[in-house]
């Protein structure tokens, strides 16, 4: 797996290099928000760690820019700060996951691979399929398959399933599935969504906890049941 460490500490980020290198990964630093978009218009990393509180440009700043571009290379930010509300922005501004300093290495090992995982499920699924038995998805049939029975879904819920399924692995905001599904702006009296993915979850059965809820942040779909 080839990483890129965006830090600007010293200590931490070779801490964090010789970690990874340690499990026979590659390791690549970046000391600036900068030099880090640099490297990424480049490709060819699996994982970014990526910290906060940076020179110039912010860990906030450089998540945006990176889904701008349309790059969905998996982001896990490192914070010293604990707070919900600081977690809550990240995962909006595009992050795949989150952890606060201090943390164990096993734990961060634990959440790359997991990021990887769903990065690769993402990358085999088929235009319109999702990758993964006994869920199967036909856009272009507006139904689904769930253990192997057809499952029609409206217009609007086919357009949900099919944001969430070409993002799995990743938190959508509402604001955000509002604006693709709908042509909304965000809405803070409107229900549409949650009624929405409540309609989606009861088709998919048994395999409803494939969409997650992250509280405060919108929802996940996950290429496996939970």
């Amino acid at each position: 797996m080839n990483v890129l460490v965006v830090e600007d500490e010293d200590r931490v980020a070779d801490f964090l290099c010789r970690g990874l290198k340690g499990e026979g990964w590659t390791a690549t630093r970046a000391g600036d928000g900068e030099t880090a978009l640099s490297l990424l218009k480049e490709g060819g990393f699996d994982v970014v760690l990526l910290d906060i509180m940076l020179p110039g440009l912010s860990g906030h700043e450089v998540c945006t820019r990176v889904r701008a571009r349309g790059d969905e290379v998996p982001i896990l930010m490192l914070t010293a700060l604990d707070a919900t509300d600081e977690k809550i922005v990240g995962l909006r501004k595009g992050a795949d996951d989150y952890l606060s300093k201090p943390f164990s290495f096993d734990e961060l090992i634990a959440r790359m691979e997991a990021l990887h995982r769903r990065a690769r499920a993402r990358a085999g699924a088929t235009p319109g399929t999702l990758a993964g038995d006994p869920v199967q998805f036909d856009r272009e049939a507006l139904c689904l398959k769930v253990d192997g029975e057809v499952v029609e879904l409206s217009i609007k819920e086919r357009d949900l399933l099919a944001l969430l399924l070409g993002n799995a692995g990743r938190v959508m905001s509402r604001e955000r599935i509002l604006n693709a599904v709908w042509g909304l702006n965000e809405d803070p009296m409107t229900n549409t969504v949650d009624v929405y993915v409540g309609r989606v979850r009861r088709k998919l059965g048994d395999h409803a906890s494939r969409i997650t809820t992250v509280r405060g942040a919108g929802y996940r779909y996950d290429a496996q049941d939970v």
